[in-house]
């Protein structure tokens, strides 16, 4: 697997290829955003830690170009207390965050677990099934989401929480309950986290995101899928 390093900061950069080297990972290095572009364009890329304040291009920028033709994994590097930039990179397409400073153990736990998550959104799965909830359609033979048989490019963690709703539709799942069963972690303090990716996924399946029709939100308990 192929992790993209992408930090201005020399000293915090190497110590993460060290990490990342010791665990078996390839790693790629980019010292701004535009750099990292050209990488994900020109090489095979798994993964990206991109950090936030970089020269040349920044990390938000760099990360809404990326997505914009790559459903790699993104994990933004932030810096402690940054809640307007954790929210606005998980808006633009990041998957998730890690707080500088991190631990080791942390940061490697989360590369793992992304990397895990997108490499099963890619397999193809014979034996599983196709969940529906009216246009709604997600088919987890070939890892597919559509809406009134127009397919939608979602994320692997986007693909997860609209398989786990609709699969379930009709039962409504806390944040705690979403961010588990999706993420593979304990929940600390996710609102934000899963709000934000609930915000993308009805902006891809919904015609009016503002009343929509299948991803509905319980106030006070969670979020559900209608069943139609």
């Amino acid at each position: 697997m192929n992790v993209l390093v992408c930090d201005d900061d020399h000293e915090i950069a190497k110590a993460i290829e060290i990490y990342l080297r010791n665990e078996g990972y390839e790693v790629l290095r980019a010292s701004n955003g535009a750099e990292a572009v050209n990488i994900c364009r020109d090489h095979d890329v798994h993964l990206v830690l991109m950090d936030l304040m970089m020269p040349v291009m920044d990390g938000m920028q760099a990360t809404k170009i990326i997505r914009e033709s790559n459903d790699i994994p993104i994990i933004m590097l932030t810096a402690k207390g940054e809640d307007y930039d954790k929210i606005t990179g998980l808006n633009i397409g990041a998957d998730d965050y890690v707080t500088k400073p991190f631990n080791p153990l942390e940061l490697i736990a989360r590369v793992r677990a992304q990397l895990r998550r997108y490499t099963d959104f890619g397999k193809r799965d014979t034996e599983s099934g196709v969940y529906r909830s009216g246009g709604l359609v997600i088919d987890d033979v070939q890892k597919t989401v559509s809406v009134e048989g127009n397919p939608v490019a979602v994320t692997p963690i986007e693909y997860g929480i609209l398989k786990l709703l609709t699969q379930n539709a009709g039962r409504v799942f806390s944040m705690e309950q979403i961010y588990e069963s999706v993420w593979n972690e304990p929940a600390f303090n996710p609102e934000n986290t899963v709000a934000v990716h609930i915000r993308r996924i009805r902006e891809k399946i919904e015609i009016n995101p503002r009343e929509p029709r299948y991803l509905k939100v319980v106030w006070g308990i969670g979020y559900k899928i209608e069943k139609i």
